[in-house]
């Protein structure tokens, strides 16, 4: 039992980050100021991964890995709170999916006219195989644009190897369902399941495609697969992120019928720092702490910052619902490796 550097991806960048064996899976340390633990990939793994967190932290002590906190999670839909601990309230985007219909009648019109317009549009939705031709037809979608969501995409520019490397992973309970515009790719879903649920890795489309609202053809094809496979939920990263509790991603997910679930997610301090952080909810992070009216100003500066770097090197932005579905969710990334 030995620390071992072990390789996640952040903000899309790969980095060597301290970790240690356990069990099938590693407890990850991330952070530079402040230093916070988890299994790694604890939202893609099935099952509860943690049953007794003193078991956890005596293993960490025992292997002098070293890190100011603890966190780990309940896993949906197990949401009543077990531990006498230190805990707050995670959230999570989620569709119910044992009933199509209901889910599909529950939608507001336009949603229903977008998915309609894209069919009309002549886009095909359709399960495809991973492989080199659907790893080209990446490659092709994320060197459409540089900037997605007011911030730079993280996979635009890369090569064939690295796009086929981070997306191939989990590929033994995964599968990528593909939006076609005749025979060009122009959006795409990597679905994970995991036991009786599954998770949407990544959702991106091509931004020049837009008017095809091939983003919301995709969404109601996973809906439909997850219904045929008897999952309970569908999530798609988180409703809210801290005090954002407004943007054009959160608009998009409850356009497309996802509802906000709430789960625990506990903290457990480990040096007398990690007790200090926690005690002045400094491990919220800047989205957690700021007002959100703050927030808002300060994304909206990043955006017109980032939008006029975008004009001078000539490249194009995200919008509209584009922009909303462009990318994976932040946290969903360190899973694409």
């Amino acid at each position: 039992m030995s620390i071992e550097p072990f390789e996640v991806a952040i903000k899309g960048k790969p980095v060597k980050v301290p970790s240690l064996a356990f069990g099938a899976n590693r407890i990850v340390v991330l952070g530079k100021w402040m230093k916070i633990a988890g299994i790694h990939d604890e939202e893609w793994l099935t099952g509860q991964l943690v049953d007794d967190p003193s078991t956890v932290v005596d293993h960490m002590k025992k292997g002098r890995l070293k890190a100011d906190l603890f966190t780990f999670t309940q896993k949906i839909p197990d949401v009543t709170p077990r531990y006498k601990l230190a805990m707050e309230w995670d959230n999570a985007a989620a569709i119910r999916t044992s009933n199509f219909k209901d889910w599909w009648e529950s939608l507001p019109q336009v949603a229903r006219k977008n998915v309609r317009r894209s069919q009309k549009r002549g886009v095909t939705v359709r399960q495809v195989e991973f492989n080199d031709e659907l790893v080209g037809g990446l490659m092709k979608i994320f060197s459409q644009t540089l900037i997605k969501q007011g911030i730079p995409f993280a996979h635009h520019g890369k090569d064939f190897e690295t796009v086929k490397k981070e997306h191939s992973g989990l590929l033994d309970r995964s599968e990528f369902i593909g939006a076609y515009s005749g025979d060009e790719l122009i959006g795409f879903i990597k679905l994970v399941y995991m036991g009786d649920i599954a998770a949407i890795l990544n959702i991106v489309t091509m931004d020049q495609h837009y008017d095809k609202r091939p983003a919301n053809a995709l969404i109601t094809k996973a809906v439909e697969i997850c219904e045929q496979r008897k999952m309970s939920h569908l999530l798609y990263g988180k409703f809210t992120y801290g005090n954002k509790t407004n943007s054009p991603l959160t608009e998009f997910k409850h356009r497309n019928g996802f509802e906000q679930i709430n789960f625990p997610r506990y903290y457990v301090p480990l040096t007398l720092k990690g007790k200090l952080f926690l005690k002045l909810n400094l491990h919220r992070g800047l989205l957690g702490i700021l007002p959100a009216g703050v927030i808002a100003l300060l994304l909206k500066c990043r955006a017109r910052f980032y939008q006029a770097l975008s004009s001078l090197r000539g490249t194009k932005t995200a919008s509209g619902d584009a922009a909303g579905a462009a990318t994976a969710e932040p946290e969903a990334e360190s899973a694409g490796a």
